[in-house]
């Protein structure tokens, strides 16, 4: 209090505001500014949250204040887990579609603009519709240190309900990873690392290969998303190449661990994936919602088993894994087919993919920087023409 009044007075007195106070903790008294640059989003706990969430810009108040919080983003579908907190909560709403629920009453619609205020010690959940996108501020104080206790998730058939009783359509959200996220204009930096260990392991590049997953780790990509990106990438590249980039991945974790860094391991997919009818039903869904259509033409009537193998093993198996959203898929796609000469039809079909599942023109002309940059100018010119043909249907789609 001395020191806020003191420089009330004016600067001339400024300096005996400095002053300590006994029994207070002093802080310095300079204003910070933490760029939205410097800071990598986490995915949220699968513990505490059911589908694809990222959590980004923690703040925490200096004492004595106790509030906290951060931008939190939820995929389409995704929410969190029953939960309390001891002081109440403030939600407010910044981009999307979103559910709010306490226990024993009906769900309700929240969207940009809207203020949420949470009672103390109230049973609720909130989280994305099922099918948009959505992103809040939470902020909530701590009561001996914690500011939130954590509950059992929320089922999909009670999350379904919710969304009846709020007026929105019950869309199943099992398929987490298609929906798509809120639109950014610029790749993260675990984003940007992503096509370029898809081009080096596709070009067999192993050193290179390297130093890109070291990138990628470092900037938060997570041991089983890296794992996840090799092995799908065996579909396009070969398994040759992928369990050597496997190989190659394992002494880079290894050699981490031995200089003392500690890389997160990431999460295993959180349920079981579909067999028999049910698995080639999702992989045909997935494979028309990636496509834009459903997949035919001469080559799968000559020879209809490649296209039951893509639905069943590729858009089925792989895609239905959610350890892996959909936009970091299609960026590893697009940057091993980008490395690999005579597939330009494959690489512009997966740059109109790209732009489906949710990456920007603009986003995508940085992957193009990137591959100019860091691999080579004739994979950036393959990279660079299938975008340009991609962005120039992509209205008519």
């Amino acid at each position: 209090m001395k020191s806020f009044l003191c420089l009330a007075l004016g600067w001339a007195t400024a300096a005996a505001a400095q002053s300590p106070v006994l029994g207070q903790p002093q802080h310095q008294s300079i204003v910070a500014v933490r760029s939205a640059a410097s800071q990598q989003a986490i995915p949220g706990s699968v513990d505490t949250f059911t589908g694809a969430v990222s959590i980004s810009t923690p703040f925490q108040a200096l004492p004595p204040g106790t509030a906290g919080g951060a931008t939190v983003t939820f995929s389409a579908g995704a929410r969190t887990a029953w939960h309390t907190h001891p002081f109440g909560q403030t939600l407010i709403v910044t981009d999307g579609l979103g559910l709010v629920q306490q226990q024993g009453q009906p769900a309700q619609p929240i969207r940009p603009g809207d203020v949420v205020t949470i009672p103390p010690h109230v049973r609720h959940w909130h989280g994305a519709a099922p099918t948009h996108a959505m992103r809040h501020i939470a902020i909530a104080e701590k009561e001996n240190g914690s500011a939130v206790t954590w509950q059992d998730k929320v089922s999909e058939p009670d999350y379904l309900a919710a969304a009846v009783s709020a007026g929105l359509p019950a869309t199943c959200s099992r398929k987490l990873p298609a929906a798509k996220p809120l639109a950014s204009e610029t790749l993260t930096d675990r984003q940007r690392a992503i096509p370029l260990i898809a081009a080096f392991m596709a070009s067999s590049d192993m050193a290179r290969l390297n130093g890109a997953l070291n990138q990628g780790l470092d900037a938060g990509l997570t041991v089983s998303e890296a794992k996840e990106i090799l092995v799908q990438l065996y579909t396009y590249a070969g398994f040759p190449k992928s369990l050597n980039a496997l190989g190659e991945l394992l002494t880079v974790v290894e050699r981490r661990q031995q200089r003392g860094i500690s890389d997160a391991p990431g999460q295993e997919p959180s349920q079981a994936v579909a067999i028999g009818r049910d698995l080639i039903a999702a992989g045909q869904a997935n494979q028309t919602e990636i496509s834009g259509g459903p997949v035919q033409g001469p080559v799968f009537d000559f020879a209809p088993v490649i296209n039951q193998f893509l639905q069943a093993h590729l858009f089925g198996d792989i895609f239905e894994r959610d350890n892996l959203d959909w936009q970091s898929r299609e960026l590893a796609t697009v940057g091993a087919l980008a490395a690999m000469p005579g597939v330009e039809a494959q690489l512009r079909s997966h740059m109109r993919a790209s732009l489906r599942v949710g990456l920007t023109g603009a986003q995508l002309r940085q992957v193009v920087l990137s591959l100019s940059e860091r691999v080579a100018p004739e994979v950036a010119a393959r990279a660079g023409a299938a975008l340009d043909q991609a962005l120039a249907v992509a209205p008519k789609e």
